[in-house]
């Protein structure tokens, strides 16, 4: 299935995040990052000590996030592949580095017995430079990279997010797609993520 790549700064992404690139200075963050690995795969760093140095680490917690701890970390790499869904109980802040894809969709389209149609998402090209809120309703995972390129993505999250889970609750229907902490995941067979709830149904969606 071929998907549309809208931008950003479309009207159809007002319901999934804002942009927020004049509102900070993060000309040093994109310069530390450019240190960090872009490996063939994918790699996800939840905290790094280098980037939270950096004085924007202050401007993020008492701004963004009101004061409330936060960790500053990166997801990196080479991707063409939805793979899977994740959404959390707040807001995540992205800094595309580079030029990169984001594969999303809405919370509220996840159905009863937490599957979720992937016919469903859409795809936005994020430039290099600019800064997103992706609010904590869309459904969100590893970006893709833009004709064949390496991509380098700040992730700002609350502290501990995506950390391993200390209790692994059972109780509740969606206890089941919980699969770190503040992370709620559902994921696509043909991934193969280990311990995923494997709801999503149709097409692993491709950029590539």
């Amino acid at each position: 299935m071929s998907i549309t790549i809208q931008k950003v700064t479309d009207a159809s992404f007002k319901k999934y995040g804002r942009i927020l690139t004049e509102d900070y200075e993060i000309a040093e963050l994109i310069q530390e990052m450019g240190k960090t690995p872009c490996p063939d795969d994918v790699i996800y760093v939840p905290s790094d000590a280098d980037l939270e140095k950096l004085p924007i680490m202050k401007d993020f917690t008492d701004s963004l996030y009101g004061g409330l701890p936060i960790q500053i970390g990166y997801c990196n790499g080479h991707n063409t592949l939805l793979n899977a869904v994740e959404y959390h109980r707040s807001s995540e802040i992205n800094v595309a580095c580079t030029d990169l894809i984001l594969l999303i969709g809405s919370e509220q389209d996840i159905e009863a017995d937490y599957t979720y149609d992937t016919s469903k998402i859409e795809a936005f090209l994020v430039p290099a430079g600019t800064m997103i809120e992706v609010y904590a309703t869309t459904l969100h995972y590893a970006p893709c990279s833009v004709d064949g390129q390496g991509f380098r993505c700040v992730v700002v999250l609350p502290k501990d997010t995506n950390l391993d889970l200390q209790v692994k609750p059972e109780g509740a229907g969606e206890d089941k797609l919980l699969t770190a902490r503040n992370k709620w995941l559902i994921g696509h067979a043909d991934a193969g993520i280990e311990g995923a709830f494997n709801g999503l149904k149709g097409e692993n969606i491709s950029v590539g």
